[in-house]
């Protein structure tokens, strides 16, 4: 049981870089793997889901060492993966099962892929049935984990994604580069394009059409290492980025932020409900970034639908947040999504803010709160749901109280910023 920090009488201040993206740390290590030659990163993401990347890819024949948070890969080839004699166990880390299905489909092996309960309990099926209209044959229990991939030669395919899922569509590019010939995926809605810009820096040849969302995937690319620095995580940022504009006498700077524009939903909503944050871009050849500088100030209420959830839906409970301190009535529909995450992310939100006395009700996909509403604590033991995006929404929302209050399950941060705490506690 861990004692949040409360108020504090000045606000948060200082500069912070927060740890390396965790989306781009993931694909570094997987891309880096199937290319040829030597990938190192630096700022690399050392949290129990990227871990679990570099640990499965071991298993896999690749040798990768790591230094504190530079890892360097020694690339096999999209070929040249062995079959693991072990399991692949995934930790908690919903990213490295769905891409390493779409990747060791094509493989000439088995796997068995195993996960901890949390992600046992997660949704297998939207990857698994689209891969198999390549000829992908994947036995999934009841849908979920553990899963057998029993790898096989694959076909391309032309074919519009059923979910709007960074993950879906990032398994379906890795098992089409194994294809023969040419595939074409098509997108609900436009997803984080992490997948197509790496692939890209590393001589893979994958086009997203004027569309934003018609993708076109040429199979067998020669594939060559590269020298990549992760940029800091615009998720993690983003918690800063809330504490900052909703804790009163604040200003803080976050460095060398990624600003890919597919995650930056945060951002705009902040912007759109009057937030004060300044924006210094830093030129570079690959993935965009930045210096941040957030200040307090009066928010206004805010609706969002189904369209700017893709960009947004790892910060929803941020957007929840600042919706509870802002001046009105703000509403989420269209993020149904949120439901299958580590937890019922609706539901925990839910659960958790009224604790705080926050006026805030649960819909089917998403929900309404009223930020005009002064919060009274009526529980002080929070919980994190065993998920570390509650865990950290709740260490920003105890900031907000005088009261004292003590969160379970914290160390479920750890699974992407085991640092978190700490960092805060630079800002107090």
């Amino acid at each position: 049981m861990k004692t949040l920090k409360g108020k504090p009488a000045a606000g948060l201040h200082g500069e912070l870089v927060v740890p390396g993206d965790k989306s781009i740390s993931h694909r570094g290590i997987m891309f880096g793997a199937i290319s040829e030659g030597q990938t190192t990163l630096t700022h690399f993401l050392t949290s129990a889901d990227c871990l679990s990347t570099l640990n499965a890819f071991k298993q896999l024949g690749v040798p990768i060492e790591r230094e504190g948070t530079t890892v360097k890969i020694q690339g096999v080839g999209l070929h040249g993966l062995k079959a693991s004699d072990q399991p692949l166990d995934m930790g908690n880390s919903g990213t490295t099962t769905r891409l390493i299905m779409g990747l060791l489909a094509g493989q000439p092996f088995d796997s068995t892929l195993i996960g901890d309960a949390s992600l046992s309990k997660r949704p297998m099926k939207r990857v698994s049935v689209p891969l198999a209209q390549m000829g992908a044959k994947i036995d999934t229990t009841d849908g979920h984990l553990p899963v057998t991939v029993k790898g096989t030669k694959l076909h391309a395919v032309n074919y519009q994604l059923k979910v709007a899922s960074a993950q879906v569509k990032s398994a379906l590019i890795l098992a089409a580069l194994q294809a023969e010939t040419p595939s074409t995926l098509i997108e609900q809605l436009p997803t984080r394009d992490h997948t197509e810009r790496i692939l890209t820096a590393f001589g893979a040849d994958v086009q997203t059409a004027d569309d934003g969302v018609t993708i076109t995937v040429q199979p067998q690319p020669h594939m060559t290492g590269q020298t990549m620095t992760v940029p800091g995580d615009m998720s993690s940022a983003a918690f800063f980025m809330v504490a900052a504009s909703l804790v009163p006498g604040s200003k803080i700077t976050l460095k060398d932020v990624g600003l890919n524009k597919t995650r930056t939903g945060l951002l705009e909503i902040l912007q759109q409900m009057g937030g004060k944050v300044t924006i210094n871009t830093t030129p570079t050849d690959g993935e965009p970034i930045g210096d941040l500088i957030i200040e307090a100030t009066d928010l206004k209420p805010i609706e969002i639908g189904k369209e700017q959830i893709p960009a947004v839906i790892d910060e929803l409970p941020l957007v929840a947040l600042l919706a509870a301190k802002a001046n009105g009535v703000s509403k989420v529909t269209g993020a149904e999504e949120l439901r299958v995450k580590e937890t019922d992310r609706i539901s925990a939100i839910v659960q958790e803010f009224k604790k705080l006395g926050i006026a805030i009700e649960e819909l089917p996909d998403g929900f309404v709160i009223d930020g005009r509403q002064p919060w009274h604590v009526t529980d002080t033991a929070l919980d994190a749901h065993d998920d570390h995006r509650i865990g950290m929404v709740l260490g920003v929302a105890a900031l907000l109280v005088d009261t004292p209050l003590t969160l379970k399950g914290a160390e479920s941060v750890g699974i992407s910023y085991p640092e978190f705490f700490d960092d805060l506690d630079q800002l107090l």
